[in-house]
This record gives structure tokens, C-alpha cells and sequence, in this order.
């Protein structure tokens, strides 16, 4: 499955990238690129992929992905069909070497070394410190010059020595960059977001995917280190734990709408993916 590479744009004033997007479906694809990617949603809830990893993302959250990490940020519907919900994201691109070759190799910089390094495997910030990270973000917008590196130091600083993060893809994750794969990965994630609430049969994924029943189950755990019913089934939790912190539907209900069809299975796949039972999960947000 093949990620597809873009070409950052740069503007020749600066020597890194910084833009706000307010509409759901720019790079809403799986893809990579040579820069490393500070993103902070200000406002916005949906999947996100990184590598291996499939989690939800919501407003207010910090998340620095590596260079050439594959990624897809897929927004909920409703930013799509709903002209009252808008998106709010502030993403910055940058070059590991846009400050020199000898700019990490200096011990003052041991902490962003280490935390680009990390990036490798992406990195979410987890604790409050993301509204200052976010703030600090969003400053860059609005600098010029010098201080449009010293903010984004302040942030990458942050991130590393004064907030909880945690890693999101797996340490043996590895993308294929087969030109004959280019879109593939694209239609299996878009066919399964649009119909995890039913029953998906694997004869339906091999003709997304284009090849036979038995090839699509060794094909795509071969590429993600995990079987098709486990990424559905996170897929399934994703949506289930955003409907628990919604807190608008009773647990069994929510059990139906997230796709699954017995609680018992409900109840197992979510205490594996969250290590929280649903009731569990739900009470520790809400006391958040």
C-alpha cells in the first residue's frame, strides 16, 4: 500500500512552512512527505492514521509526525455536510536540517534531536500543556523573521521537556513505496470509514483493493502488521469511544452505531484497544 508523496510548498521569504486550513479534505489521503509535520487542531474531530497507529482526533490536539511518515488525517462527516462544522488547523512544515547541519549536534539542542527522533513514530501530546503548544503554534502564524524559529524551538521544546506524550506507530512498522500501490491504501481506508457500521465482507475489500479474497488477507497484513478485522475493529472503537465522550446515547446503543453487534464483542475489542472498559473510558474523560 503506497502513501503518496507531496511536495510541501515552499515560500523562498521563509525557511519553513506555517499555514492555517479551515476547510476538511486538504491532504485528506494517505501520504508522506520529506518534511516533518507539527499539526495543531484547533477545532476538528476524525480518524487519524499515522504509520500503524489509528486513533481519534479532536479539538485541541498536538501531534508532530516524522519525516517521511505516512499519515492521513480523515475528518468526520459532518465537516463535510454540515456548513456549521469547521475545521480550524494549523500545520507547520520543516526540513530536520532547515537550521544547518550542525544545528542538532549541539548540546543544547540534545532535547530536539531526541524528540525528532521520536517523531519517527509520531508523537502526541496527551496532557494540558497542548493548549500552550497549540498557542505557540498558532503564534507562528503571525511572526516574522528570527522569532518565527524561536517559537517554533518554544513549541518543539514543550513537546519534549514539559508535556506527556506518547508514541503512536509500532517500532517495526515499515511502508512500501511501490508505484503500483499508489491509491490503494487510499480506497481500503475510505470504503472502510464510510461502512464500518455494518458487516464489511472480505470479498467486498479484495474488489476495493482489486485483487482475490485470500490475496487481500495476506496482502494487507503482510503491509500493516495487522489483520484487516483488528483495523476495523479500531476503526470501530475510534467511533465509539467519540460518541462515549459525546455522552448523548446509552453504552448498548453506542455498542450498535460503532458498527458491532453483540455487546460481549463490544465490550472485549474496546477493553483491548483502550485497556478501559466503555463505562471506564467514559467516566475518566468526563471527569477530565
Amino acid at each position: 500500500m503506497k502513501p503518496q508523496l507531496l511536495k510541501v510548498a515552499n515560500n523562498p521569504v521563509n525557511s519553513f512552512s506555517a499555514r492555517r486550513d479551515n476547510v476538511p479534505y486538504i491532504n485528506n489521503r494517505w501520504h508522506y512527505h520529506a518534511e516533518v509535520e507539527l499539526i495543531y487542531f484547533k477545532k476538528g474531530n476524525g480518524t487519524q492514521f499515522i504509520g500503524d497507529s489509528i486513533k481519534r482526533f479532536r479539538s485541541g490536539d498536538v501531534v508532530l509526525v516524522g519525516a517521511h511518515l505516512p499519515h492521513y488525517w480523515r475528518f468526520d462527516d459532518n465537516y463535510f455536510n454540515d456548513e456549521k462544522s469547521n475545521a480550524d488547523v494549523v500545520v507547520v512544515h520543516f526540513c530536520e536540517n532547515f537550521w544547518g547541519n550542525s544545528f542538532l549536534n549541539l548540546p543544547e539542542n540534545k532535547s530536539i534531536k531526541l524528540l525528532l527522533e521520536r517523531a519517527q513514530r509520531g508523537v502526541q501530546v496527551q496532557d494540558k500543556s497542548k493548549k500552550l503548544i497549540g498557542e505557540l503554534i498558532e503564534s507562528i502564524l503571525l511572526s516574522e523573521g528570527p522569532k518565527r524559529i524561536i517559537l517554533l524551538v518554544e513549541a518543539l521544546l514543550a513537546i519534549e521537556n514539559h508535556s506527556q506524550s506518547s508514541l503512536l506507530s509500532s517500532i517495526g512498522f515499515r511502508h512500501d513505496f511501490e508505484e503500483t500501490e499508489n491509491d490503494r491504501i487510499n480506497a481500503i481506508y475510505n470504503y472502510s470509514l464510510a461502512n464500518f457500521k455494518r458487516k464489511i465482507q472480505m470479498e467486498e475489500m479484495a474488489a476495493v483493493a482489486n485483487i482475490s479474497p485470500n490475496s487481500f488477507c495476506r496482502y494487507f497484513k503482510s503491509r500493516t502488521r495487522k489483520t484487516y478485522t483488528q483495523f476495523i475493529s479500531e476503526i470501530r472503537v475510534g467511533h465509539a469511544c467519540k460518541l462515549l465522550i459525546e455522552d448523548s446515547m446509552n453504552v448498548k446503543q453506542i455498542c450498535y452505531e460503532s458498527g458491532f453487534h453483540n455487546f460481549a464483542s463490544f465490550h472485549k475489542h474496546f477493553k483491548i484497544i483502550t485497556g478501559k472498559s466503555p463505562l471506564s473510558y467514559q467516566k475518566s474523560y468526563l471527569q477530565k
